[in-house]
């Protein structure tokens, strides 16, 4: 018996029902795990991502991830900007905190259920002249670091395109989120398109189309490991792209590592 069988046949047993009831913004309640209720099946692809990322039974368990990380800027003048950030992510919230020091001061970022909230300092790091949004910037790392957990959303649609695309020599499955026609459910969940390995089935880069503001970006995930002691799987690294309506063309604008 595969281990996908296994973990098919263990979700048709259990009833899920997450991702909603959110919309507080304290702490306490970010800091959630998931309603185990429900009659919510994942069809084969979004489990096969599931399993490739540790599996529910482990994810289930992560109601918070601390992440120190050193990053990279990269200005269109070719010179870059480094410094350190943390990120408290909850994934069953679609919540993130992204904080650090900067010269001029501390500073602390929420955005949670697409809502971007300055917590603490500024809304910008004045030193980056790089385009990219700050909220885009939180979307595009709770998104893939997140991605299974993202697959749970009953809010939104997910279409699998059948033909796989090879990009840079993998071969990837597109797997469209389509949000409502309302502006409140483009906020909160932006349309995107999910690049599923076709080999692991690991969700290992996703565009973006984000919200507010003109921009279009690509994330990509490496180096995946297992965290919390051992079970979930997460990139160690992250490389934020600045790309067009076809992800055809692309301009990295921040790598992060996680340290």
């Amino acid at each position: 018996m595969s281990k996908r069988y296994i973990f098919l046949n263990w979700t048709v047993l259990t009833t899920i029902s997450i991702l909603a009831g959110c919309q507080h913004k304290d702490v306490n309640v970010l800091d959630r795990e998931p309603n185990l209720q429900g009659t919510y099946i994942p069809s084969d692809y979004q489990a096969g991502a599931i399993e490739a990322a540790g599996g529910l039974n482990a994810w289930a368990k992560v109601t918070k991830l601390q992440l120190d990380s050193l990053v990279t800027f990269y200005q269109p003048d070719g010179s870059f900007y480094l410094t350190k950030q943390k990120y408290i992510i909850y994934p069953w919230s679609n919540s993130i905190e992204i904080s650090g020091s900067e010269p001029q001061g501390d500073f602390a970022w929420r955005l949670s259920q697409g809502q971007f909230d300055v917590l603490q300092g500024f809304g910008r790091i004045p030193d980056v002249k790089s385009v990219i949004d700050n909220q885009c910037l939180a979307t595009a790392i709770l998104s893939i670091v997140t991605a299974p957990v993202r697959f749970m959303d009953q809010s939104v649609d997910f279409t699998k395109d059948a033909n796989p695309l090879k990009i840079q020599g993998q071969w990837y499955y597109p797997i469209l989120r389509q949000t409502g026609a309302d502006i409140e459910s483009i906020l909160r969940v932006p349309k995107a398109v999910f690049y599923q390995n076709r080999d692991n089935s690991g969700i290992e880069m996703i565009w973006i189309d984000c919200p507010g503001v003109d921009q279009f970006l690509t994330v990509r995930g490496y180096d995946y490991d297992r965290i919390k002691d051992g079970e979930i799987i997460i990139p160690q690294r992250i490389e934020i792209f600045l790309t067009d309506f076809q992800n055809s063309s692309h301009r990295r604008l921040v790598k992060i590592d996680i340290k």
